[in-house]
């Protein structure tokens, strides 16, 4: 079921008219129990943040996950979530905002650098009592606001508290990055024994090269997910390490072979050579045929 517009949300839960056009905030309570029975499918036109707790099975994709504890999960226009018919929310919001409410702001131009948005729902962020309770102030503050008589201001203010909700929900993740520190250290260790063995065993020119979704779906995770993972632990990205790693099995072959570049670009995965010189520069500051002639 595609559901474009805050408009449309509500005329699906049997809600009023929105306050506003492109922003609400609704009970979870009221949501689940007037959604449409049956094993339904969602795409909505909008961003969600949702803090809840399920009795009941949340499907994403193809998996399903069990949330009993309270947790904030945050999606995009476009993807596509889903709940089974025996779905109970025990307590629980959401706030629907779209991206036209954006439109002009700051807020709507880095946007992208909000990664949880892509995450998955089995990397939501699981929050204490403290920290629902301040973010639940600032949806109470985006409610009242819209609430209000729409002037000049309003969407300033709106947006302002949504841009703090984002900001408090990159401070709780990198919490929870740390505190579960055993368990991301066992992931940041698997990949590096997959990149390792990707680039050992010689069929790159088959098989090209790896890219961030390999990996991320190697460890079951999102490529968000990994990609912040490895930055809050490593300091580098998922293609950092890639390009890292690839340029260190360039090395081994621009000084223990006597191959062209172009002949290494292709064993290495490369179909254009200058991409290869572009990336081997980019990591070394010396192009592959000087870094030949000075190593």
């Amino acid at each position: 079921m595609d559901i474009a517009t805050i408009g449309e949300l509500h005329d699906m839960v049997h809600y009023p008219r929105p306050r506003h056009p492109l922003v609400s905030v609704i009970d979870h309570n009221t949501f689940y129990a007037d959604r449409p029975k049956g094993n339904m499918l969602y795409r909505f036109g909008f961003y969600t943040i949702s803090c809840k707790k399920f009795d009941g099975l949340l499907h994403y994709g193809k998996s399903q996950y069990d949330f009993r504890d309270g947790s904030l999960m945050f999606t995009a226009p476009g993807q596509v979530l889903g709940a089974s018919p025996n779905v109970e929310v025990a307590d629980g919001w959401a706030l629907f905002f779209h991206p036209d409410l954006l439109h002009g702001t700051s807020l709507g131009s880095k946007m992208q650098q909000y990664s949880f948005f892509h995450y998955e729902v089995n990397e939501a962020l699981h929050i204490s009592t403290e920290e629902d309770a301040t973010i639940k102030d600032c949806v109470d503050k985006i409610a009242a606001e819209y609430m209000q008589s729409i002037d000049k201001h309003t969407q300033s203010v709106i947006v302002s508290n949504i841009e703090l909700l984002l900001n408090y929900g990159n401070r709780f993740y990198d919490r929870q990055f740390y505190t579960r520190a055993k368990v991301n250290s066992d992931v940041v260790q698997r990949f590096e024994s997959l990149l390792k063995n990707y680039f050992s065993q010689g069929d790159l020119v088959e098989n090209g090269l790896p890219d961030v979704t390999y990996f991320s779906s190697q460890l079951n995770l999102s490529a968000n997910y990994l990609s912040d993972l490895l930055q809050k632990f490593t300091g580098k990205s998922t293609l950092e390490h890639i390009h890292l790693e690839l340029v260190e099995r360039a090395k081994s072959l621009l000084w223990g072979t006597e191959n062209s570049i172009s002949e290494i670009a292709y064993e290495l995965g490369f179909e254009y050579p200058s991409h290869f010189t572009k990336i081997f520069k980019a990591k070394t500051g010396k192009s592959p045929s000087e870094y030949r002639t000075t190593a």
